[in-house]
Order: C-alpha cells, then structure tokens, then sequence
C-alpha cells in the first residue's frame, strides 16, 4: 500500500511533478510517422501538454507548444510554410525550434527584439520505425535507443493504438503482474468465449508455480514458472522485459511487440501496440514503404470487448478508476513486481533529483547500434501456438496488413 504522497509522485505526470519531470529524461512515442505527411501539422497531447508536430515539405519534422503566443490559437491547426509553421490565427511563423520568424503587422515585418519575445518552446523529434518520438526534457538530449524491434531491417511491422482513459501506472503495474495471466486471460476469456460458443486457449489457465523479477540497465525482466514447466522453459530461463519507463516486450516465435504506455496526461494514456513480424524460413526479406497505423476497439454499446486477451487488459485498467486509489490495496506475494516497479520508479526520481540520468538513458555511443533484447521463442512452452492465437483473436484482426501477416509467418511452400 502506497501513502497519499507517494501515489501522488507516482502518477502525476505535469510539468515540474517528480513523475513528469522523470520521464522527461526519455524519448517518447507522439504520433505514428504515416500520420504526418509532408506540409502538414497535427496536434498532439503528452505529459499534460498540447502540442503541434508538423512535416516541412522537405521532410523535417518540428514539435512545438501548440498555443501561439500572440492570441494562443492552436499552430497544430496551422499553415506549414518552409522550415516552419504558421498560426492559422493571424500568420505569425514559428521555425522548427520554436524561434518566432515573422510577425504579421499593418506596417510590414515587425521588430527583432519584439521577434525574439514572441518565440515558444521547441523540443527534439525524431522518426524511428514509423513511430515519432519526441524528448520534452532538458538539454543536451540523449541518445534515441534504437532497440531491435523499432531498426531491424527486412520485417514486416504494423502499429496499433487506443487512448485508455486511466492513468499510466496501472497499466505498467500490468506487466509486473504475471499471476493475471490464469485467471483474466484463463478463466474469464474462456467464459467470455465459451457464452459465444467458442474456444480458447488451455495454456493460459495454467496455474502459476513461482513468479521471478530482475532489474537489468534496460528495466525489469518479469519470469514465471507455469505448472507441469520447468526453469528450463523460456518463460523462465529467458522471461521477458519490461523496458523502463514505459515499455514491455511480449510475443513470440517470429511475432516481436512492444506495449508503450505514454502518458496523455493524469487520466489517459496513448498506448501503443508496436508489432513485428519476422519472415518464415525460406521467405524472402520484406520492403515496406511505411508503416501503417490502426484503431484497437475496446468497448462497443453493450460494454468491454473481453473476448481478446488485450481487451480484458484495457478492462481491468480502466475500472480501477481514473487514477488507482493506492492507498486502499491490499498486497500480497503475488504482488512483489508490482512492488518492485514502484519502488525502480521512486528511486530513479531520486536520481534525477540528484542531477543523475536515470536507468535506460543513453548517452555517447554510436547512433547506429541496435539494442537487442532477447525474447522467449516458445511461449507457455508452444511459441506457435501463442503465435497463432495471436494472429486469430487479438486486435491483429484489425490491422490492413493481417493477410500479409499470415503469409509472411506461414512456412515456406
């Protein structure tokens, strides 16, 4: 159980809080790449603040505070012209720095000194695997990890998402939380499928023996024991990370994904379900021109989707209310990576505090590196099938590129 104080520094992501200014030291998924097309400005929210990502037409992209300074009209609505972006208001033009270019007056092009007062924030942007992500923190930034996921070459990707309208830490709490696993996508999937006469899975009812976690330099490693395994089993032996802040590693066989839980401020969160797909044996490398970006539904008019293991994630998040109330839980052993979570979160602000980078921050080595992290291939002890599941019943069903999907993973001919 957590005190009042310590809930509030755990979940309160604005500027100067100790949780925002924490992930402020990160880069951090805004927007997917295919959403902001050449000559064009987008709003986005994050950490609690408004913000306009724009494209030059020679490809740059700028991320800036959204309220113009003259009258506070929105430049996510704005006219992008040249290296910058107009206020759709009265013309005034920012550049990508957020540095004040032109002011619109009766008398012709207005003062330097009166330029120079009329600037706004600008912050670092950079595209990575059809993802865009921006650094809201201090200068100098630090280096954009290129983690295997996001830089391998020659697979095929596919990116979806939903705002969850609940704070962050419960859903991060999740993926320290491996005894979830029998009983919400065990015994409540299968309920929920069995009224509908159809199947699910058997491995995930499998009681869990023993839970284990880890702290590596790129977060938590979260292992689990199931009932007949062993601490041979991948599930064990390997397990799998959750990469600090705001990221966990899940998948299997050739499916690799990221969950990213970005803050939009207290009570919603951006997530992102980051998936890729490695060519069966014998099947050539996949080109891919962009990536392409779609909607996970969680509710309908009759209420939560439940019949697929995210949505009953997304359930469970969002009823425990806009931002958990810590301060009544009751823990037990189950718990320990629930524990461990918030405590890593706690001292890593410590950290920052002190002036220190916190875990997962990189600095000085070549850009180019690809950060690989190892996965479970046979998941639950049959990685095919988990793959199929996967394909056959989560949100996966709604992504354009679902049939290609399938080809791609299906052995070669």
């Amino acid at each position: 159980m957590l005190t009042l104080e310590q809930s509030e520094a755990l979940t309160r992501v604005g500027r100067g809080t100790p949780m925002g200014t924490l992930l402020r030291r990160y880069w951090l998924p805004v927007a997917a790449a295919v959403e902001v097309a050449r000559g064009r400005a987008v709003p986005v929210r994050v950490l609690g603040e408004d913000l306009a990502l724009f494209r030059t037409s020679a490809g740059h992209l700028g991320l800036v505070d959204a309220r113009c300074p003259h009258r506070g009209a929105s430049l996510a609505y704005g006219i992008v012209d040249g290296d910058g972006v107009r206020c759709p208001y009265h013309g005034w033009r920012f550049d990508r720095g957020g540095r004040c270019t032109e002011i619109t007056t009766l008398a012709g092009n207005a003062s330097e000194a009166l330029r120079d007062r009329a600037g706004t924030v600008g912050y670092p942007v950079q595209e990575l695997g059809g993802l865009v992500f921006g650094y809201l923190g201090p200068a100098p930034a630090p280096r954009l990890p290129r983690y295997d996921v996001f830089a391998w070459p020659g697979v095929l990707r596919d990116i979806g998402r939903a705002v969850i309208p609940c704070n962050f830490l419960q859903i991060m709490e999740n993926s320290v939380d491996p005894v979830h696993l029998e009983w919400l996508h065990g015994h409540l999937l299968d309920a929920t499928r069995a009224a509908r006469n159809e199947v699910s899975p058997t491995r995930y009812r499998r009681h869990h023996v023993d839970i284990g976690f880890d702290v590596f330099e790129h977060g938590i490693v979260k292992r689990r024991l199931l009932e007949g395994g062993s601490r041979d089993d991948d599930d064990w032996r390997i397990g799998h990370p959750l990469v600090f802040p705001l990221m966990v590693r899940v998948g299997a066989d050739r499916q690799h994904r990221f969950q990213i839980r970005v803050p939009v401020d207290d009570t919603h969160t951006l997530h992102w379900w980051y998936s890729c797909y490695l060519p069966a044996p014998g099947r050539p490398a996949v080109h891919q021109d962009e990536i392409p970006v779609y909607n996970v539904p969680f509710r309908d008019e009759h209420g939560f989707l439940l019949d697929f293991v995210d949505g009953g994630d997304i359930m469970t998040w969002v009823t425990q209310g806009p931002i958990a109330d810590r301060t009544r839980e009751l823990l037990v052993d189950t718990d320990r990576g629930i524990v461990l979570l918030r405590r890593l979160y706690l001292e890593q602000i410590e950290r920052v505090r002190a002036g220190l980078d916190p875990i997962g921050v990189f600095r000085g080595a070549e850009p180019g590196d690809i950060i690989e992290l190892e996965q479970e291939q046979q998941k639950y002890g049959d990685g095919a099938a988990f793959l199929a599941e996967s394909i056959d019943a989560s949100h996966v069903r709604y992504s354009p590129l679902r049939r290609r999907i399938i080809e791609l993973l299906s052995t070669a001919g």
